[in-house]
């Protein structure tokens, strides 16, 4: 897939990445989960069970957890070298300029719809992706509270708002974007969304107005998901802000659905009924298999490491996700990195204008904004 190319990047900054005081607080979990690691395997153990103990360990068991995934997920096609961004139609918004686009994703010349809004003034600017169900939502111009790209061009960010490309639409089922090499597995939903994603990243990194390696990935829900998948699987993400999106797989609640066949659980010989895992609807797919073998994402999440990434905590993560968390918070510490894993929480799925505003805030700390 490319990947480990930039893994390392923010090693060189100091251990202590001190965060603004406003948002500080959310780079702690609460006291009741200060060192707690649930039941989750811990990622700082090789599959052989011998542990991680250096730093200089870290990028072999990195190597062995992206495999896995691999194995589970699919491979990818080969990246674009440079993604076609075909403008459309431009219109001014507040002194930022929005550019209705069509973006190269995938082989054969596969494109999303998308936004581009560029802010006035001088760059390279930083950069973010939001994905969502559609391109709209993320500019403004959908359901409210989910404007990412128009709130952060409004604060000195290049933003690119795509919506769910054709093959991957819910309405209709999953077409793999590739057929996969002999013996290996398709290509799942969750993992070729991260593929487009990656190629969005390199079509915003090849924009002069855009400093390529202040780049980072944002979404609600779905988006969420996508977003998340998209950071852990592509690491030239700089940072990442996932709203929402259910950080680990959890049967008790409906909308943390990774089970459905356009997330994990897409097998082309079989078709569950839709909904919750049941005796009579079992698990297909890759997510049988990793519910089956005790895996978890918070294995994905530890690929973040030492790259930050902000958990908008909802409805679907509460405060607990903490103990997945914890264990991405420990391979930080074994690189002798802080305040890189952060959650906020609220009552609702729904964003709210006070998590959005910490979203944005994480965001300008970690990728410099200048305003």
């Amino acid at each position: 897939m490319g990947l480990l190319l930039g893994v390392f990047a923010f090693l060189s900054m100091a251990s202590d990445w001190l965060p603004p005081e406003s948002i500080r607080p959310f780079f702690e979990p609460p006291a009741a989960f200060v060192g707690d690691l649930g039941v989750y395997r811990s990622p700082l153990m090789f599959d052989d069970g011998s542990p991680v103990e250096t730093p200089e360990d870290w990028p072999r068991r990195r190597e062995e957890i992206l495999a896995a995934w691999r194995d589970w997920l699919g491979d990818w096609p080969p990246l674009i070298a440079s993604p076609e961004i075909r403008y459309l139609e431009q219109t001014e918004r507040d002194g930022v300029a929005q550019h209705k686009v069509r973006v190269e994703i995938a082989p054969g010349k596969q494109t999303a719809a998308g936004y581009l809004l560029v802010p006035d003034g001088a760059g390279p600017f930083p950069a973010v992706l939001v994905v969502y169900y559609d391109a709209e939502t993320g500019v403004g111009l959908g359901r409210e509270l989910r404007d990412f790209g128009y709130q952060l061009a409004l604060r000195g960010f290049v933003a690119l708002s795509i919506g769910t490309p054709e093959f991957a639409s819910l309405d209709a089922p999953y077409k793999p974007l590739w057929d996969v090499p002999t013996g290996r597995p398709p290509l799942q939903p969750l993992s070729a969304l991260a593929y487009v994603a990656a190629n969005c990243h390199t079509a915003l990194a090849n924009l002069p107005q855009v400093d390529p390696d202040r780049i980072g990935v944002v979404g609600h829900s779905y988006g969420g998901k996508w977003a998340m998948f998209a950071s852990c699987l592509y690491d030239r993400f700089a940072c990442a802000a996932w709203s929402d999106p259910g950080i680990v797989f959890d049967e008790a609640r409906p909308n943390v659905n990774y089970w459905e066949p356009w997330y994990l659980g897409w097998d082309p010989d079989v078709q569950r009924q839709r909904g919750v895992p049941s005796e009579t609807s079992l698990r297909t797919g890759p997510y049988r298999q990793m519910v089956e073998t005790g895996r978890d994402l918070h294995e994905l999440h530890a690929l973040m490491a030492p790259r930050p990434f902000l958990v908008s905590g909802g409805a679907e993560d509460p405060p607990d996700r903490w103990r997945a968390l914890n264990h991405t918070v420990a391979v930080n510490t074994l690189l002798g990195r802080s305040h890189r894993v952060a959650m906020t929480n609220r009552q609702t799925h729904a964003p709210t204008a006070e998590s959005n505003s910490r979203i944005y805030e994480f965001l300008a700390y970690c990728l410099g904004s200048k305003r």
